[in-house]
């Protein structure tokens, strides 16, 4: 048994925020909207993520942070990233280790990385982790490191019940559920939209082309409305991964000529874009399309509630998490997952039906006004003073 103290003084906890990445994906995202809640409430907070110092993060950001140089991609193995990028966040962490009294971490390397700095220096620290999902690691080495980033944690948190009931199942680790949030200010100034979709129906897909966001589906439902008569663009951003999708996506577009699609005309990729680009695709998206969401798996599903707040009707996949917060033919129309003729149907249904896109963007923002950053903050601000706290002091028993 140890007791961990407050090294202040202060009865403020000090939170070290950790990401494996300062890519857009939802992790990051949510780490982001989380920190910048918590240094708007006063709450001594400091972002630690892997990425490259001379980039920075993908936006500019209200919270103080530190870019520690991430692992080299180019010739190595995912096997091989994950322990330099544990490796690279955990000397940094052990550096300056004894600034904090928390060390919360989003994902898998971020958790393990805390977890070896406190090992190292034996420092007072207490580890929270969120486990937005579970990857499918295959080699016994990532296997196991997930598996320890789960269950050794003082404490984890998820961001959905499905995610709560699936890792008591599977790791027998018993956490707390604080959905996402949105920050609507982060949209306020959209920039235009290039002239790229001739006045067609503009399909909205976030995430990039790889499995769990299931493009397959996504760009064989094109197809079958573009056989229908219909002719809508499918605009893809984002693609940034730890992961290598590159096979995947290699194979995903070389399907495009069989089902009738032109990539740079029917299916186009957009990158990474600013928060004001984004927020002016989701707008050109709105005029007559939505968000095109068909995920094979997905922890909460942050870009819903994004298109959502900002007026996209949105048509995702029929999903035990998204059904925790979205009302199939309410706020969303929800296909099964992998049906594409269900998702073909649900997209023309919102191209050509202008009052139900309406209700849909209407229930829509109804829904995502439920989820803010400053909600989830003052949730995550006591679980830290619990998780710290012994008697009237900081403090923490493991």
């Amino acid at each position: 048994m140890r007791n961990i103290v407050n090294a202040s003084g202060s009865g403020v906890t000090r939170v070290a925020l950790l990401t494996h990445s300062t890519s857009p994906r939802g992790g990051h995202v949510h780490t982001l909207g989380l920190g910048e809640a918590l240094h708007r409430s006063g709450l001594p907070v400091h972002l630690f993520a892997l990425g490259d110092p001379t980039k920075g993060l993908y936006r500019s950001v209200d919270l103080p942070h530190a870019i520690v140089p991430g692992p080299r991609r180019e010739g190595t193995t995912l096997t091989e990233r994950t322990l330099d990028g544990i490796e690279r966040l955990a000397a940094a962490l052990a550096a300056r280790i004894g600034e904090f009294d928390l060390l919360h971490a989003q994902d898998c390397i971020a958790a393990r990385a805390a977890l070896e700095a406190r090992a190292r220096t034996g420092a007072p620290v207490a580890v929270l982790r969120t486990a937005h999902h579970v990857d499918d690691f295959t080699t016994p080495v990532l296997v196991e490191c997930q598996r320890r980033a789960i269950t050794e944690p003082d404490r984890v948190l998820v961001v959905s019940e499905q995610w709560r009931a699936l890792l008591a199942r599977d790791f027998g680790v018993a956490t707390t559920a604080v959905p996402n949030g949105v920050d609507r200010r982060r949209f306020a100034d959209p920039a235009p939209v290039p002239r790229r979709t001739d006045g067609r129906p503009l399909l909205l897909a976030v995430g990039g082309i790889e499995p769990r966001k299931g493009t397959v589906h996504a760009f064989r439902a094109l197809g079958r409305l573009r056989r229908e008569g219909l002719d809508p663009v499918l605009a893809v951003v984002g693609g940034h991964s730890f992961q290598d999708f590159a096979p995947y996506r290699e194979a995903a577009l070389a399907e495009l000529p069989e089902l009738g699609l032109e990539l740079g005309r029917d299916v186009v990729e957009l990158g990474t874009l600013t928060d004001a680009e984004l927020a002016g695709w989701y707008a050109a998206a709105a005029d007559g399309g939505a968000l095109c969401y068909p995920s094979t798996a997905e922890g909460f599903g942050l870009v819903a509630i994004e298109a959502m707040a900002l007026g996209l009707p949105v048509v995702a996949s029929d999903l035990p998490v998204f059904r925790e917060h979205l009302t199939d033919g309410v706020d969303a129309l929800l296909p099964a997952v992998g049906d594409e003729e269900a998702l073909a149907g649900a997209l023309r249904r919102v191209i050509t039906e202008p009052d139900l896109r309406t209700s849909l963007a209407a229930e829509g923002r109804r829904t995502a006004g439920r989820f803010t950053w400053e909600r989830s903050a003052e949730v995550h601000a006591g679980i830290y003073a619990e998780l710290t706290r012994t008697n009237g002091a900081l403090a923490h028993t493991c």
